[in-house]
């Protein structure tokens, strides 16, 4: 058995770098990405988005744009999901329904797809997410002030980067009460990044809202390509792992027995999106 493990374990180590090798990190990442899904579910037309899809170069208003129903004048708050890596607009609408499925047994609350630039390549994808932040946090400045309804984040994957980053406009800006919760899920940032002294740590801290990261041992995208290709451990596979003092507000939640891979995080019935609400609450 130790035999067998060692073989199969020295075949995957050769295999990754045979990957990198041709394909570079961000290319592995790609491959290993699209190994898995978070259940097939296809959304609805009506399902809402805020997209910034092309608009990232644009000098003309609006920032972002809307798709979908938003009549859900019924809904105390709302939820957006932020997706992650190689994900295209259809998929970013399938993957922000996924999430109302599986919250659909705990919450009423909608779910809203933010749909950014993300399918690209990995560097370039990496410098899309950043680009965001101050959409992002527009958007969340507006809804404030014209809707006023708290706003619950989901941040799957290079969300988190997205998501980041907006919370450090959002503390620049003086907006630190525009959110009620931000939700971690497979962060695929650095795990030093959320600490007191971390790129995010001081705005973590500063913004009214608790910032949760839920990680997963079992997530092998964040634990073998994301280290490959970035060259450091995410927050989103095993926490903080100690890298420093903690904001006020922010926590590691250990979801390993709940979840099984990278995108089973908000799949309805597989996932960790009950715990997320119990957290919320």
């Amino acid at each position: 058995m130790d035999s067998q493990t060692g073989v199969t374990r020295r075949r995957l180590l050769l295999g990754l770098g045979s990957g990198l090798g041709l394909l570079g990190g961000g290319g592995a990442y790609v491959y290993w990405s699209l190994q898995g899904d978070s259940g097939e579910y296809t959304a609805p037309n009506s399902q809402p988005v805020v997209t910034t899809r092309g608009l990232l170069d644009s000098a003309e208003e609006p920032a972002a744009e809307t798709e979908g129903a938003w009549s859900f004048d019924d809904a105390s708050e709302v939820f957006l999901f932020v997706h992650g890596f190689s994900t295209d607009a259809e998929t970013a609408r399938d993957n922000a329904y996924t999430a109302q499925l599986a919250l659909g047994e705990y919450t009423s609350a909608p779910v809203v797809a933010y749909s950014w630039d993300s399918d690209v390549e990995w560097e370039q994808a990496k410098d899309n997410a950043v680009a965001n932040r101050t959409l992002l946090a527009q958007w969340l400045m507006e809804w404030a002030e014209t809707d006023g309804r708290p706003v619950h984040v989901l941040a799957h994957s290079l969300g988190a980067r997205v998501t980041g980053e907006t919370l450090r406009v959002l503390a620049e800006q003086g907006a630190t009460d525009v959110l009620a919760s931000v939700s971690l899920l497979g962060g695929a940032i650095p795990y030093d990044s959320v600490v007191q002294g971390g790129r995010y740590g001081d705005a973590i801290e500063a913004v009214d809202a608790p910032v949760s990261n839920f990680y997963s041992q079992n997530d092998k995208v964040l634990s073998w390509v994301y280290r490959a290709s970035d060259r450091t451990h995410a927050v989103g596979h095993a926490g903080t792992r100690d890298a420093g003092p903690l904001p006020d507000g922010y926590q590691d939640v250990n979801v390993t027995d709940l979840v099984a891979d990278h995108y089973s995080y908000f799949e309805p019935g597989e996932g960790c999106l009950a715990r997320v609400v119990a957290e919320i609450e």
